[in-house]
């Protein structure tokens, strides 16, 4: 039996975590390089979900749900930016905020607001954990605080 246990691949991201985490980078690149939507998305489908580069091998993620996100993050970033930036303390704008703290916000708030068939709680915990392995200390507290925020306004239920 452990012989099975120490075949199998260690356990990795589901496939849905895998695009959220592809998603969060392709919005980062196209804030940061001011790549376009179709261009950034045709990139990640041929040489990153699932696929090997510079000698780093990508998660096999759910392609369709990584175009679902980036392309809705797009589409409706004029309603999520407000949505965020109201859940900001006073005193941050959203323009304040890392790059990649505003793709996962985005990526999160856009779930919370238009996939209302995943649970709140799994949507908070998925990009929460984005967070931690982008950064330590207050931005996996912020991207919790500010998802929970919105989706007890967008929904009416807090991640638990």
């Amino acid at each position: 039996m452990n012989d099975d246990k120490t075949e199998r691949p260690v356990k990795t991201a589901n496939q849905r975590g895998a695009a959220r985490l592809a998603a969060v980078q392709a919005l980062y690149q196209m804030d940061v390089g001011g790549t376009g939507v179709l261009e950034i998305v045709a990139e990640y489908e041929a040489h990153r979900l699932g696929q090997e580069l510079d000698g780093a091998t990508y998660l096999k993620a759910d392609a369709a749900w990584f175009r679902s996100i980036v392309s809705g993050v797009v589409r409706d970033q004029v309603r999520l930016d407000p949505l965020i930036a109201a859940a900001l303390q006073d005193d941050w704008a959203l323009s304040r905020l890392d790059s990649t703290v505003r793709a996962i916000l985005r990526a999160g708030v856009f779930e919370i607001a238009d996939r209302k068939d995943v649970p709140v709680a799994v949507i908070v915990t998925e990009y929460v954990e984005i967070a931690q392995a982008f950064f330590e200390d207050d931005e996996p507290k912020l991207v919790n605080a500010v998802l929970d925020r919105i989706a007890k306004q967008v929904r009416g239920e807090a991640k638990k």
